[in-house]
């Protein structure tokens, strides 16, 4: 996959472009400030994707504004966090424009990038953890990734996880995504060779404060091999898992 940079330099190369017109594809390098954001045009060229767009906090104009300079580049574009509103604005502004509900992320796949070495098995313990799976899930994809899902195969039933390891012994890496008690990345990773990012999420009672208790357990994690990202980060999951799959 090239990058802009990469595009516009070979195509002056080869006479298709004068250095005027190339300056202009270019001027908005390395970021183009839109008073309210800059965004960073240059990421592309630095890390191997476009900027993502965290859609949380942020006006319906604004995340249309940002995402309509990220694929006016033919880039491809991923939202997170972005309610189902503020993706029929976003879907006016880029008709081609997907959603997954669950995972509450919009993307658009403008570039298709390097694949990457092997198969990302994505668990949940249970099914209220699966929409920070999903949006580890799209992130994945979005970067060039074969991924599985194997959700609701919890330490309340872990004949349920036992009934799916032929498919998790396949995986290059894990997610394991887990609210409560969180125990379910240590439990996969007494069972398998491979990496396991560990994700706790904010599903629980009380004693489990919104994630902390599952946090604090995954960090605690006995078996090694056990990373763990933010409470709910499916996203920075996702991008991680990635790095690790295209090494």
């Amino acid at each position: 996959m090239k990058t802009e940079l990469e595009e516009v330099l070979e195509k002056v190369h080869k006479r298709e472009l004068t250095p005027e017109e190339a300056f202009l594809r270019l001027k908005d390098y390395p970021y183009q400030d839109l008073g309210f954001a800059k965004v960073d045009h240059h990421r592309e060229v630095r890390k191997g994707f476009p900027e993502i767009i965290y859609g949380l906090g942020k006006t319906e104009s604004q995340i249309c504004k940002i995402a309509r300079e990220i694929c006016k580049r033919g880039n491809s574009l991923l939202v997170t966090r972005l309610d189902s509103k503020a993706y029929k604005a976003l879907k006016k502004e880029i008709p081609g424009c997907l959603y997954n509900q669950p995972g509450k992320i919009a993307y658009l796949k403008q570039k298709t990038p390097a694949p990457g070495k092997g198969k990302i098995v994505i668990i949940t313990a249970g099914t209220s953890d699966i929409p920070v799976a999903e949006e580890a899930l799209v992130t994945c994809e979005m970067l060039g990734n074969e991924v599985e899902r194997i959700y609701d195969v919890g330490v309340a039933g872990l004949h349920r996880l036992l009934g799916e390891m032929d498919k998790i012994k396949l995986a290059r890496l894990i997610i394991a995504v887990a609210g409560m008690e969180g125990a379910l990345p240590s439990v996969v990773a007494g069972l398998v060779k491979v990496p396991i990012i560990a994700v706790p999420t904010s599903i629980g009672y009380g004693a489990s404060f919104q994630g902390v208790s599952a946090l604090l357990a995954m960090l605690n994690s006995c078996p090694g091999g056990v990373a763990v990202v933010n409470i709910d980060n499916g996203f920075g999951a996702g991008y991680l898992a990635s790095l690790i799959n295209h090494l």
